[in-house]
């Protein structure tokens, strides 16, 4: 799964306009908070910036939404456990923060194109 996300991500994260430091920023914030609920009002107001210009500012130097960056990391989180079989499918879910285990697997096929279960079958085999 790294791979597919690192690549897509690595490809349009090249810096292409605006304040490169917001988008660390928001990253960072990120990272730190994948397990909460998505919130631009919550993410902007961290960094001290409007909501629509950190929305526009991402997308111009990754290539990607902040909401979609919140799905990779938290899909990124979600992998790590799927390789240690003694948690379920919907462990892993709620772990990395998703209310319901039918809306991880949406997003986490949605991310690597693959369901959590076919994941964690592809890791085992190798």
């Amino acid at each position: 799964m790294a791979g597919r996300l690192e690549n897509e991500l690595k490809a349009n994260g090249r810096k292409r306009s605006g304040s490169t430091e917001h988008v660390t920023e928001a990253q960072e914030y990120i990272e730190k908070h994948y397990k909460e609920k998505f919130s631009l009002k919550r993410i902007a107001g961290s960094l001290y910036v409007n909501g629509s210009y950190l929305l526009r500012l991402f997308k111009a130097n990754t290539g990607h939404t902040l909401l979609w960056y919140h799905h990779y990391v938290r899909c990124e989180k979600a992998g790590e456990i799927l390789a240690d079989d003694r948690f379920s499918i919907s462990e892993a879910g709620e772990a990395v923060g998703f209310a319901s285990s039918s809306h991880f697997t949406h997003v986490f096929k949605k991310m690597t194109g693959m369901t959590p279960s076919e994941y964690r079958n592809d890791r085992m085999e190798k």
